[in-house]
């Protein structure tokens, strides 16, 4: 496939890899639509592996406290005295702009492939799914990092031999993401044949969130609702009807929720990467001799206190006492611990742990993103620490939200009909009774039990400005059962922007210089 021909020249500066073009790739391929889509499929997967594994957990849910954790990389994000030589940090940047390069490498061959007289029936479309690709990933950087280098042409910066480039003001480096994410939103086609593949809303879901990121309310309200409008004449984008079965199954990848997900298909695997969370996230007594589990992230008793009763997202999200998958039969050496399993997996914290008892620190287990004990045992296959399931990134709840969030415009409450329509259709289907009059605190309740263990709480947080990010963080318990912790004290304004890591800097000294302006 045309992945295997793109080739990443490791240049002095992480940032600045790129996708190495050869003068027979420009004259020999790229020259039909298969051609093209098989280049532009390397884009949803292995690219973005060193982001989703851990890092994304670290940053997106240790820090916001939804999840605790152990070892020595993540508790540093639970009690904010992360620093510049974070692992998590570094392998968020390299995937980040790694991101960038590819999708760099991929629109300057496209060009020049249309300038060679290419088709644009094909090469348009894919020249949008890198630039949703590429805005994607500088509106995650920007919103992580603040100021942060903007490369336009990686390969260019290379051959250059400037490697020295600036940091660019937060604000520049979000409107150079928003401007990727216009030139999607033109060259995207409404619908795509191949499940998974981006779409024109796609780009305007995305869009819809970075303008609520930057509180631009009406630009987020109408593009939100564009997307709404499109669900509701068509039928092609809804909310799916069974919460859990988003994350608990590859069989549901690419379901009509979802808007953009990573790529983990387990078998022939045109994408590139298999799913790595599941090990991470698995309680130890489902493990297999096909899947691991070694429960590095843990739900917080924060994230566990914010479900309401009744919420059906709590089972589909969480692991906990009286939790069980009939379907799945996991077996090991332990005859006790085979019998208890014998008629399905069963989640209890009063059976001894050797015999098949789960009894963590929390008493419960992310349930997201957990697949099973692997084909022999029930499941699905498994290799490992590796799985099909998709990593979904944007779904239609977010947009919903985003919607009533944008009509809201930063106000006391609204009772407005479209937006009390977008917000309590999540609810909904989240067992909850709807509600007449919303507040700021509605929504980011609903979005912090939505999303739990999905890469965004942190940014929700975030969004609330230091001031009252610094309050909600001071009713988190961030520890265990019998040591209650609160980091509050630990939050200073500075942590609402992670620091640059050190290797970075160290190459590149113009990143520890004040930030100047791009445009």
């Amino acid at each position: 496939m045309a992945g295997a021909l793109i080739l990443l020249a490791s240049c002095k500066k992480t940032f600045t890899e790129r996708g190495t073009l050869d003068g027979a790739t420009l004259t020999n391929f790229y020259n039909n639509a298969e051609e093209v889509r098989s280049g532009t499929s390397t884009l949803y997967g292995l690219p973005w592996a060193g982001y989703e594994n851990r890092a994304m957990d670290g940053i997106g849910d240790v820090m916001a406290g939804t999840e605790i954790s152990g070892g020595s990389d993540d508790p540093p994000f639970s009690n904010f005295t992360m620093t510049s030589t974070s692992v998590r940090i570094a392998d968020a940047w390299k995937s980040l702009y790694k991101i960038n390069g590819w999708a760099g490498a991929l629109i300057k061959a496209f060009e020049d492939k249309k300038a060679a007289g290419g088709g644009a029936s094909y090469l348009d479309p894919a020249l949008g799914e890198c630039h949703f690709i590429k805005g994607t990933a500088f509106f995650y950087i920007g919103r992580a990092w603040g100021a942060a280098p903007i490369i336009e042409d990686p390969g260019a910066i290379a051959l250059s031999g400037n490697l020295n480039i600036p940091r660019y003001y937060e604000k520049d480096v979000i409107r150079y993401a928003l401007e990727e994410l216009k030139k999607a939103e033109a060259t995207l086609p409404e619908t795509d044949p191949q499940p998974g593949r981006l779409t024109k809303y796609s780009a305007k879901a995305m869009m819809a969130k970075l303008y609520l990121y930057r509180k631009d309310y009406d630009s987020a309200k109408m593009k939100a609702g564009e997307v709404i409008a499109y669900a509701n004449s068509t039928g092609k984008i809804a909310l799916m009807a069974d919460y859990a079965s988003m994350f608990n199954t590859s069989a549901t990848n690419n379901h009509i929720e979802a808007l953009f997900s990573t790529q983990h298909p387990n078998t022939g695997n045109p994408w590139g990467s298999g799913n790595q969370l599941q090990p991470d996230r698995g309680p130890g007594n489902l493990q297999t001799s096909e899947a691991n589990m070694w429960e590095l992230y843990r739900p917080s008793l924060w994230i566990l206190s914010q479900y309401e009763s009744g919420d059906i997202r709590r089972k589909g999200s969480v692991m906990e006492h009286g939790w069980s998958k009939a379907e799945w039969k996991p077996k090991n050496a332990n005859t006790v611990y085979n019998s208890f399993m014998a008629n399905g997996y069963k989640y209890d914290t009063l059976q001894p742990t050797a015999d098949g008892g789960q009894k963590n620190d929390v008493r419960a287990n992310i349930a997201k993103y957990v697949v099973g004990p692997g084909a022999s045992f029930g499941g699905e296959p498994v290799i490992g620490m590796n799985t099909g399931k998709n990593t979904s990134h944007l779904r239609y709840a977010d947009v919903l939200l985003i919607y009533a969030e944008a009509v809201l415009a930063g106000g006391a409450s609204t009772s407005d009909v479209a937006a009390l329509a977008a917000f309590n259709k999540v609810r909904v289907r989240a067992g909850l009774p709807s509600k007449s009059s919303i507040t700021a605190n509605d929504i980011f309740h609903e979005r912090i039990v939505e999303f739990a263990f999905e890469g965004d709480a942190w940014f929700d947080i975030k969004r609330q400005g230091y001031t009252n990010a610094k309050a909600i963080i001071a009713t988190q318990n961030r520890g265990w059962i019998g040591n209650p912790v609160n980091a509050a004290n630990n939050f200073t304004q500075a942590n609402l922007y992670l620091p640059i890591p050190i290797g970075e800097v160290i190459q590149d000294p113009e990143l520890a210089k004040p930030p100047v302006a791009y445009y």
